[in-house]
């Protein structure tokens, strides 16, 4: 954790305080750490998905890589065969 520490007060609510005790209390932690630790997660699950969205959008954005994905499609349906 960081050298200083800043405060953080929240208002969950009933759902939020329940959902944070059940964290805590299934890893063996404070509800803190909880808190600490689903922050820390969702921000990098936040991270991985826009890099993924942007790989995405590159690769769609990219003619020579559309254009080969359609070969193999293609490929694919004469490999397959009829039904």
């Amino acid at each position: 954790m960081a050298a200083t520490q800043h405060p953080l007060s929240l208002r969950l609510g009933r759902e939020g305080i329940n959902a944070l005790e059940d964290l805590a209390r299934r890893r063996g932690v404070s509800r803190a750490e909880a808190a600490r630790q689903a922050i820390t997660e969702t921000a990098e699950r936040e991270r991985r998905r826009t890099g993924l969205a942007a790989e995405a959008r590159a690769l769609v954005e990219d003619e020579g890589y559309v254009r080969e994905a359609q070969d193999v499609v293609s490929l694919m349906e004469e490999l397959r065969g009829p039904w």
